[in-house]
């Protein structure tokens, strides 16, 4: 069983996010599948253009070209358009986040790729040892990029809240009644500053810090039924506190 490292990161909202960080086994096992994956395509274009001749005399110009992107633009493509998970990443329930916890941008990913040219070297030795010896299991490309490698959440399939105002009744009842004058107003600057942000937040990390929030202000709102979704609940509190500040 391999070892579990968490790192806690401060949010703006004021609430401690904390995040699993993935170990060297599971790393090493998502980079060989998408090394066998890269492969794969690299044999498929070998057969389309140099043995099937495609595109002719431009065919060897062409092929290197691709050749390079599968390896370079690989890893960037996924991190980028796919939450941080590239084919192995996702098989093995990890993905690649920026150091507070939101997801990684092209220059970020570029950045941490690039990088993995130093880290592979010795059969991935120089990875591996940056591993080892940080203390967010980073290697050299992600000490460069402000990156980290994290372990999804078991179980957690709900389905992002709704980026909208929320309807006039809830599970727990209409919203316009509920009383959230206990609520304060640094409380309220805490919720607005995450339904602000949560579209950066990787799900993971935007479920659980929608949670904590939810957790901590429910008992402030009387009458509403635990089972509300963590993010309609704050939802509903920010338009009930408006509609509380216009009267």
């Amino acid at each position: 069983m391999e070892y579990e490292d968490r790192v806690r990161i401060a949010t703006p909202e004021g609430v401690d996010l904390e995040l699993t960080l993935a170990g060297v086994g599971s790393r090493f096992s998502s980079a060989l599948i998408d090394l066998v994956i890269q492969m794969v395509l690299l044999g498929a274009l070998t057969v389309a253009f140099l043995v099937g001749g495609l595109f002719g005399g431009w065919g060897d110009a062409l092929f290197a070209v691709l050749a390079f992107l599968v390896f370079a633009g690989y890893d960037v493509l996924f991190e980028v358009f796919a939450s941080g998970r590239t084919p192995g990443k996702r098989l093995n329930g990890i993905r690649v986040v920026r150091v507070d916890g939101s997801p990684v941008r092209f220059l970020t990913s570029a950045v941490r790729n690039v990088l993995r040219l130093i880290d592979m070297q010795i059969f991935y030795l120089v990875g591996i040892v940056c591993i080892l010896v940080t203390s967010r299991n980073q290697r050299l490309g992600d000490l460069a990029a402000g990156t980290l490698i994290v372990r999804e959440r078991l179980g957690d399939s709900r389905p992002d809240a709704p980026l909208v105002a929320p309807p006039a009744t809830t599970p727990g009842g209409d919203w316009q009644t509920w009383d959230v004058g206990g609520v304060t107003a640094e409380e309220l600057i805490a919720v607005r500053s995450f339904l602000a942000r949560r579209g950066e937040l990787t799900s993971e990390a935007r479920n659980q810090l929608a949670d904590d929030l939810a957790a901590g202000l429910r008992r402030k709102v009387p009458g509403v039924a635990e089972d509300v979704p963590s993010e309609l609940f704050l939802a509903g509190l920010v338009a009930a506190k408006e509609q509380r500040g216009r009267a």
